[in-house]
């Protein structure tokens, strides 16, 4: 895939590497929470030029009222019984287990990735509630890589938002009620603007 980048001018590491696993944490309302590393992911465009490779990525497409669209950006998934396509993101995927397990009482299974090719491609207001994330507390882990671009929050049903700059590295947890009392999206935007690939962690039943 010919998708040209601007490699990070703070990120010299030569390979790969998870730094210590100490988010800062965010009490949000109505018992949900969100936990955000910058950085986690040192060497971080080792993985995006990976990423940006033929893994499978499919464009897909929606039903919206009376028409069917594009969906703005392209996607692919990996179950629990697949190699992901790189080392590094199976280390991240065993030290969030290792980390938030205790608290969650299941581990992260799935690894869902989508590729913001530019600032057009982006996902609307949505939580994570298709399977048990409708009724119950589970956790939605967030490693990105590549080029900045903002997660906004906001309670479902509106209200003031939070942004997180999500990129080279960064991760974002998002946990307790969130899913179901709070909304995230990535926004379009006309600013120039490289790729970034955004790589979820969800526990099984949960997407």
């Amino acid at each position: 895939m010919a998708l040209a980048h601007q490699p990070s001018m703070w990120d010299l590491a030569e390979a790969p590497t998870l730094g210590a696993l100490a988010p800062t944490r965010h009490t949000l309302s109505r018992g949900a929470w969100v936990d955000h590393l910058p950085g986690w992911v040192s060497g971080s465009d080792a993985v995006l030029e990976v990423l940006l490779g033929d893994i499978g990525w499919r464009a897909d497409r929606r039903q919206m009222y009376d028409r069917e669209v594009a969906v703005p950006r392209l996607l692919r998934w990996y179950g629990g019984d697949e190699v992901l396509p790189h080392p590094l993101l199976t280390a991240a995927r065993t030290a969030l287990n290792g980390h938030y397990e205790p608290e969650s009482g299941e581990p992260f299974v799935s690894a869902g990735m989508c590729l913001y090719r530019d600032g057009r491609d982006s996902v609307a207001w949505h939580g994570d509630r298709l399977g048990r994330g409708r009724t119950a507390d589970t956790m939605v882990a967030i490693v990105s890589f590549g080029s900045p671009r903002p997660l906004m929050l906001r309670p479902t049903g509106g209200g003031e938002s939070l942004r997180f700059p999500l990129g080279h590295g960064d991760l974002v947890v998002m946990g307790g009620s969130c899913q179901r009392t709070w909304e995230h999206c990535i926004p379009k935007t006309t600013k120039p603007v490289g790729p970034r690939v955004s790589v979820q962690f969800r526990p099984r039943g949960v997407a």
